[in-house]
Formats: C-alpha cells, sequence, structure tokens
C-alpha cells in the first residue's frame, strides 16, 4: 500500500522533468531573472556552443523571463552572436553583474533595456588572433580553400578581417550605440578597456 504511492510520485516527478532542458550549471532562474554565469565554473569556463541551446531550451520552457543577468569574461564569438540574436529575439533585457567582457558584449547588447549594477564593469578589446591558431588554422583549410601559399592566405584575412570589423560596427550601431562611441569600442588595443558608468550610459550602451 505505502508503495504504490512511491511509484506514482516517482512517475509523477519524472514525467514533469521530461520536458525540462537538460541542466546547464551556467544558468538559473530567479523569478522573471536568467542568469547566466561563466565565471562560476573556473579559470577556463567561457561562452561556448553547447550555452547556445541551453538558452534558447530556457527561454522556451520559461515565458515568463524578462531579463538575462550576465556574468562573464567572453569567449566563442559565434556563440555570443548567437545569444545576443535569441536574447533580441526574444526582447529581454540585459543586466551586468560582475562582469561582462569581450564577447559577452555582444550578449549585453542585445537587450532591448540594457542595465549595470553598482560595482560592475564592461569590458572591451580589438580582436585578435594568436600566431599558432592562425596557423592551424591555415594548415587545415589551405586545402578546400585553395590557398596555394601564406600569402594567400594573408590576403584572405585582410579581407575578412575588414567584413568582421563592419559587422560588429553596423550591429553596435542597430544597437542604439552612438556611431563615435562604437569606433571606440573596436579600436586596437593591447588591454581592457573599461569604459566608466557615465560614458555609457551618453553612448548608449546603457539605457533603459
Amino acid at each position: 500500500m505505502i508503495a504504490i504511492p512511491l511509484i506514482l510520485a516517482h512517475l509523477a516527478t519524472s514525467a514533469l522533468g521530461a520536458d525540462e532542458p537538460d541542466a546547464n550549471p551556467r544558468f538559473r532562474i530567479e523569478a522573471t531573472v536568467l542568469v547566466y554565469d561563466t565565471e562560476s565554473g573556473g579559470e577556463d569556463a567561457e561562452i561556448d556552443a553547447g550555452d547556445v541551446d541551453s538558452l534558447r531550451a530556457l527561454l522556451a520552457a520559461n515565458s515568463a523571463l524578462e531579463t538575462l543577468r550576465l556574468n562573464s569574461g567572453g569567449g566563442s564569438i559565434w556563440a555570443a552572436e548567437e545569444m545576443a540574436r535569441i536574447v533580441t529575439d526574444y526582447e529581454l533585457d540585459t543586466e551586468i553583474d560582475g562582469e561582462c567582457s569581450s564577447s559577452c558584449v555582444r550578449i549585453f547588447l542585445g537587450g532591448a533595456g540594457r542595465r549595470m549594477t553598482r560595482g560592475s564593469k564592461l569590458g572591451l578589446h580589438s580582436r585578435w588572433w594568436a600566431a599558432s591558431d592562425v596557423e592551424g588554422y591555415y594548415e587545415r583549410n589551405r586545402e578546400t580553400e585553395n590557398w596555394d601559399t601564406p600569402f594567400e592566405f594573408g590576403s584572405w584575412i585582410y579581407k575578412d578581417t575588414q567584413g568582421e570589423v563592419y559587422e560588429d560596427l553596423a550591429y553596435d550601431v542597430r544597437r542604439g550605440v552612438d556611431p563615435g562611441f562604437a569606433i571606440e569600442m573596436h579600436a586596437p588595443r593591447d588591454t581592457m578597456w573599461y569604459p566608466p558608468r557615465a560614458d555609457l550610459e551618453k553612448a548608449g550602451v546603457l539605457r533603459e
């Protein structure tokens, strides 16, 4: 007699969990806020492709979510671009609580309203590609891309980089950032730049 209710309860719990997105420790829900924190996962944690699917699934399963709260030092630019697209499509607000740097800023700018808690910071730097990674990319793709020499590869990099810079600037302006400040956001620099809150508000990076 006791075992039957326990079995039914277990089946009910399993059924409720069947449609839930796979658990991703970087995400947690707090009322109407979806928290995305890559920094709690350790020094090597960063934005990656798996987070795209988790974000999409969590938003699809929780219609009450209104804000994506960010704490991340960045990671895959492709993943960040996809997450930004999803944030914009769901018309979420975004909020920085801690730090949002590098490709995390792409996600942040996807928000309709954009806030930053006191004491938090937004970090910007220009794109870069380590020499060892450049060499590896060339070796892996030289045959399929018909690069007979490294110079042809260098010519492709030159064109591709111009396209990426244009797309970055166009995205920032579309999201309401002052064009002059958008240029400064992508200026070549060797260290991370953390603009003060007043500058971010004036340029439209932070907005209600």
